[in-house]
């Protein structure tokens, strides 16, 4: 099975971050389960690594693995659209997406 590695770049503890947040954890848990690591970078606190990723707006997802990299911008609401960018497998059919 594969496990996929996300890293998902925020600005503060915003509404907008928060949801970010939700939507990426929402989505990997009904499509990958335990399948998935994610690692929550602030980019006020680390600009450092925010700046070598070349990030320029928040929140940003990248899609560390499996290759290649994938990235999508924005609070991740769409769900399919954002599954379907992060290159994610479908839902599976036991599970039913719920949006906040």
């Amino acid at each position: 099975m594969t496990t996929y590695s996300f890293r998902l770049f925020i600005a503060g503890q915003t509404v907008r971050s928060q949801e970010a947040v939700a939507n990426l954890r929402l989505l990997c848990d009904s499509r990958l389960r335990h399948r998935y690591d994610l690692q929550i970078v602030d980019a006020v606190e680390r600009p450092e690594l925010a700046e070598e990723e070349r990030i320029l707006a928040t929140p940003t997802v990248i899609r560390l693995s499996p290759s290649p990299q994938r990235r999508v911008i924005g609070d991740l609401s769409d769900h399919p659209r954002t599954a379907l960018a992060l290159g994610l497998p479908d839902a599976s059919p036991h599970s039913e997406e719920v949006r906040p």
